[in-house]
């Protein structure tokens, strides 16, 4: 398979989920997001299109740990982001893995917000 073609695909599928994953001021849509080398997660109200919350491996104090985009990264960054997310008001939020299969690594994020304290 070319990457055009899986490239294609996977916005295929996040379409699919957007359909259904929509976020509020009450329960907005933590959306995560795997490049080759970092991890991105936001809250997002798509109510009024603004993001509550915002944590990648870029972040300052997650730099000094030399996080990845690997399952101990997905770990450490879930915790952290719950956290964040705690402070920003958020008990619960809607999971949108944007296209990637829930497994491996979308899953150890997932998890490991739902350890710090997010519900979903």
């Amino acid at each position: 398979m070319n990457t055009i073609y899986k490239a294609a695909l996977r916005q295929k599928r996040r379409w699919r989920i957007r359909k259904k994953v929509n976020g509020t001021a009450v329960r907005p849509r933590l959306a995560v997001t795997f490049t080759a080398k970092h991890i991105y997660a936001q809250a997002i109200n798509d109510d009024t299109g603004t993001t509550v919350a915002f944590l990648g491996t870029l972040d300052p104090e997650l730099r000094k740990q030399k996080l990845a985009a690997n399952l101990a990264g997905a770990k450490a960054l879930g915790v952290a982001f719950a956290a964040k997310a705690k402070a920003a008001g958020l008990g619960s939020v809607v999971f949108d893995r944007t296209g990637a299969r829930y497994h491996g690594k979308v899953k150890v994020f997932a998890d490991a917000a739902r350890e710090g304290g997010l519900q979903f």
